[in-house]
């Protein structure tokens, strides 16, 4: 009864945490292309919340935010077959919620949260045998997104590994029909990628716990520990490896896989810690200790992130620059009476979300314009300008 309490109470923090930051950001111009581009699945699921919910900025999140606290139940399922100890299942909870890659997974627009939350939901499944349910899943997967071509792939060969006919002949099938609808995008010439790519992995999962991860897949190939989750999170890691020789991959398509590897990396790092004498623990205590406090300053650094604004020059290179702005920008048109502008393509789609549309009756230039005819318009965080604009009403 303890442990579950435990468990609710780090559930309904990390909640209030992501309801918080929903409230701290602005939609994006990648998230306001999905909103208002072509038609995708994510698409649909975003335009119902906003429905049902109207239309402001944790109705725009809240589909995330959802499939974020189902992949943490589900995580904590799957972490039962792999960590005996309950205590332990929920330190692993912990780190896959201070996870930087979850936690902007949870927020921002994008597929790659319902992915992790698709692959947890598959893994589930396949672990507690519901064959029937897991085949139909996959086929659904098929027409959600491009990136599952990978999981097909993995499973194409996990298939070949446990001698598993039909599954292999199942998930050949859907692999082709991915690839038919979305195909694969594997192009150009090499370009030095590589070094990037395991640079994002690194800021997604914090450095130590991704050379851990790395070290986990390989060591369980030597010692032929290969499980479903394996096959799909090295499969991932190693097509993504080989394409970043060549391209800029989207790591956002292939980091869910390498994420849903946390229950296999924590009962590597249980099981080496256990085996060894207490005096030769100390190493292993280090790793943990240093990874927890890395993960704790990451999310207090995005908690606080408005106040580093006032120590960095320029503010266009904070980290989070691009989701801020617009709502406050919006909101401060509104209070001069101006519910429509003329902007730059990027910041029109984003006030749009706000309720500021298109119109030539009056033009904002993002720049501070002295003596001018129109109206200045400035944006602080923290007590610091962020953003200048000049708003001018436009005689016909």
């Amino acid at each position: 009864m303890k442990y579950k309490l435990i468990f609710l109470l780090l559930l309904g923090l990390d909640a209030l945490n992501l309801i918080y930051q929903t409230s701290e950001i602005s939609i994006s111009y990648r998230e306001s292309l999905i909103l208002y581009g072509d038609f995708s699945p994510l698409q649909a699921v975003i335009k119902i919340s906003i429905y049902i919910f109207s239309q402001n900025d944790l109705a725009l999140r809240l589909p995330m935010i959802l499939a974020h606290v189902l992949s943490v139940i589900l995580l904590f399922k799957i972490s039962k077959h792999y960590i005996e100890n309950v205590r332990n299942r929920l330190w692993l909870i912990l780190i896959f919620i201070l996870l930087p890659g979850v936690l902007s997974s949870a927020i921002i627009i994008d597929a790659a949260g319902l992915i992790i939350f698709a692959l947890l939901l598959f893994i589930w499944l396949h672990i507690n045998g519901y064959k029937k349910a897991y085949y139909l899943l996959l086929l659904v997967f098929v027409f959600i997104d491009n990136s599952f071509v990978y999981l097909f792939l993995a499973l194409i060969i996990f298939s070949l590994y446990t001698k598993n006919k039909q599954f292999l002949i199942y998930n050949t099938i859907l692999f082709f029909i991915s690839v038919f609808l979305f195909g694969i995008d594997a192009h150009g010439s090499p370009v030095g990628h590589f070094l990037d790519t395991l640079g994002l992995y690194a800021a997604i999962f914090s450095p130590i716990i991704f050379l851990y991860l790395i070290f986990v897949i390989y060591r369980k190939y030597l010692i032929k520990e290969l499980d479903i989750i394996w096959f799909i999170s090295s499969t991932a890691l190693i097509i993504s490896l080989i394409l970043s020789f060549r391209q800029s991959i989207k790591v956002e398509h292939f980091a869910p896989y390498l994420i849903v590897a946390l229950p296999i990396v924590a009962s590597s790092f249980i099981s080496s810690y256990r085996v060894r004498l207490k005096q030769f623990r100390k190493g292993y205590k280090m790793m943990f200790i240093v990874s927890i406090i890395l993960l704790l300053f990451n999310t207090v650094v995005v908690l606080f992130n408005k106040e580093i604004y006032r120590v960095i020059e320029n503010p266009r290179k904070h980290f989070v620059y691009k989701f801020h702005v617009a709502k406050e920008l919006a909101k401060e048109l509104k209070r001069r009476s101006i519910n429509c502008v003329d902007t730059d393509k990027k910041m029109q789609l984003r006030l749009q979300f706000y309720g500021v549309t298109k119109c030539d009756d009056y033009k904002l230039i993002q720049k501070y314009i002295k003596n001018s005819n129109g109206e200045n318009v400035t944006i602080s965080y923290t007590n610091r300008p962020v953003y200048f604009a000049n708003v001018t009403k436009i005689y016909k």
